[in-house]
């Protein structure tokens, strides 16, 4: 990706950002397929600096998922998951709520039931993960107040 290309994103992710905090979700509140949003904050794998991007979820269980999808599913997994797979905990923010969460990466059996889950919840899903040419991943967030 250009530097242009990417620095346009940064802009528009922080915009998304802002507008979602100030209006509580309201604004930039739903995704593609007017799929609900999230608020997602981890630390930097590498620098250790909290960062937050929007990010569509599907209710599940008493928790959350989350799909690496990149920007309408791009060829790499995005950093935000990255970032989220080495940290194993983040900080959500749905519409005016805030809170802890665990995550754990899905794979194998797990990861496949959950993209069933997906793919039923979000036809387009799949037509960017064949496009992207990548199997993508799946976190699910664990509220912390419900670990024992």
């Amino acid at each position: 990706m250009n530097r242009v290309v990417s620095k346009a994103i940064q802009l528009f992710t922080k915009v998304n950002v802002w507008l979602y905090r100030r209006t509580n979700g309201r604004v930039a509140g739903t995704g593609a397929g007017g799929l609900p949003v999230l608020l997602l904050t981890v630390p930097g794998r590498k620098s250790g600096a909290r960062h937050t991007v929007p990010a569509v979820y599907f209710d599940h269980n008493s928790g959350y998922l989350v799909v690496g999808t990149g920007l309408g599913g791009s060829h790499k997994t995005p950093s935000w998951f990255l970032n989220l797979a080495a940290a194993g905990r983040a900080r959500i923010r749905i519409k005016d709520e805030d809170r802890e969460v665990d995550a754990q990466i899905a794979s194998g059996a797990e990861r496949d039931s959950l993209w069933s889950e997906v793919a039923d919840r979000a036809p387009h899903f799949v037509k960017w993960q064949e496009r992207a040419g990548r199997m993508f991943p799946i976190a699910v967030l664990t509220p912390r107040y419900l670990r024992g």
